[in-house]
């Protein structure tokens, strides 16, 4: 018995201190360049006054405003994907503890007894018919000593897999976070819309009634009354689009949110929304290495150099071992009297010679590892990609916004002096109706381009990789 202790000892020191056959893993290079975008239409991004670092920054800290604060910890409480997400993280936590159990052993213990009578043509004379035999056994059953690291490797494997689930799931966190901002910005232009379809409605009702009253009086023409009526019936359809817009976003926020969201909750527009921050990732590519899906795509080319460790363990021999110590009597009441006690040691050696599978396995393993490591490329590449567009929009957007105001003073003067010449006979309606469509159009223009402006805040605070932990 002291052998054996000092023997199973001894396997456990050589576990602690076992090899592993798994490639060293060293972090590729970023197929991306040092720098992110430089030029005219970053320019005005990268030189921004005011703005802040995305690693600097909570959610609570980059969405200022109360109202939507409160739905985003609505959505991280009862969303059903980002419950799923940490779901898939518990499983693949119970996953990685598994996978560890195997690297010790699994003790047993077990416990028998049977009475069996025999046919007395099959005994000698003097022995009894009836034999009794109880036994309680302490062991081991068929514990792999992991001497070429297979089951290390495998370990290895399953916990990066955990660690790239736990990436997905603030993945999950940051794109629900974004999208429900989104979708809140975007209820407060529809509903700005609205307010512009139902005034434009209401200025041409107006007109409309002045036309007619003027048709009445025989000072106007069925052609001017009937060009008056287009604009009323073109914002009466707005003002019912818009409607169904509305309906359609609190639909999705309720959905995002996991519950429906109270009225004194929501945006009247978007100047009542206090703006997210305006952000600056700075001028290194580098920033994007902690994006969650670079992260998890990296944990994945991990554990790929991990399978293959465990791989190439498979041409090594495979060295397991049972073993037992007990106590077995003829009575119950004997189990534990002197000279009953038992044991049982029985290693086991498997050598491989000749298996094709276990060189398929290894080919397999290590063009998984190429497969993992362009996926990981491609993620960086479009992480790339995705803050360059976001960083040509913010550079370029106030721009747009400057110049979309100023077209819609030049519509609206266009519009006023248009009423004016036909008020005094000088014009057709026509030159109103066409300056009243570009007005309304304009003022559309304007309100999407504000509300991009905003979207592209939360856009870039998405993929720059959603700040820090919150």
């Amino acid at each position: 018995m002291n052998r054996q202790l000092m023997f199973l000892i001894a396997v456990g020191c050589l576990i602690i201190s076992g090899c592993s056959l798994a490639p060293k893993y060293v972090q590729p290079v970023a197929p991306i360049p040092a720098q992110l975008p430089q030029g005219e239409a970053y320019q005005q991004s990268q030189s921004a006054s005011g703005t802040v670092n995305i690693t600097e920054l909570t959610w609570h800290d980059f969405f200022a405003d109360k109202q939507l604060q409160a739905i985003i910890s609505m959505a991280l409480e009862n969303n059903r994907d980002l419950r799923l997400a940490a779901l898939n993280v518990e499983r693949a936590r119970a996953m990685y503890g598994i996978q560890r159990a195997e690297l010790y052993p699994a003790v047993n213990a077990a416990g028998s007894g049977g009475k069996q009578q025999r046919s007395a043509d099959l005994i000698g004379p003097g022995e009894p018919r009836t034999v009794e035999q109880y036994g309680v056994n302490l062991g081991i059953a068929a514990w792999e000593i992991d001497f070429f690291g297979r089951i290390r490797s495998l370990k290895g494997q399953a916990l990066e897999t955990y660690l790239a689930t736990e990436e997905a799931r603030r993945g999950a966190q940051i794109a629900l976070v974004s999208e429900v901002a989104r979708v809140y910005l975007t209820l407060a232009a529809d509903r700005e819309n609205q307010q512009l379809a139902q005034s434009t409605l209401e200025t041409q009702q107006q007109a409309y009634q002045l036309v007619q009253n003027l048709f009445d009086a025989g000072l106007s023409t069925e052609l001017d009354l009937r060009r008056a009526q287009i604009p009323v019936e073109a914002a009466r359809g707005d003002v019912a689009r818009t409607t169904r817009l509305i309906a359609q976003d609190k639909n999705a926020l309720n959905l995002l949110a996991g519950s429906p969201v109270a009225e004194e909750l929501l945006p009247a527009d978007l100047n009542s929304i206090v703006p997210p921050l305006e952000l600056s990732s700075g001028l290194s590519s580098e920033v994007l290495l902690s994006r969650p899906d670079i992260v998890a795509a990296e944990h994945r080319l991990k554990g790929a150099y991990a399978f293959i460790g465990a791989a190439r363990a498979a041409f090594f021999p495979r060295i397991s071992l049972t073993t037992t110590i007990g106590t077995a009597s003829n009575e119950l009441s004997g189990l534990f009297g002197s000279g009953t006690d038992t044991w049982n040691f029985a290693p086991q050696v498997a050598m491989p010679i000749f298996d094709a599978r276990t060189w398929a396995a290894y080919r397999v393993s290590k063009a998984d590892r190429e497969i993992v490591l362009t996926q990981y490329e491609k993620t960086i590449q479009l992480a790339f990609r995705e803050v360059a567009d976001s960083l040509a929009v913010q550079g370029t957007i106030e721009q747009q916004v400057v110049a979309q105001q100023a077209l819609v003073n030049a519509t609206a003067e266009t519009y006023r002096l248009s009423k004016e010449r036909y008020n005094q006979g000088i014009d057709s309606y026509l030159g109103v109706l066409d300056a009243q469509r570009s007005q309304f159009a304009a003022q559309q223009g304007l309100v999407a381009l504000r509300l991009a402006k905003l979207a592209n805040r939360v856009r870039l605070y998405a993929v720059l990789g959603g700040g820090g932990s919150s």
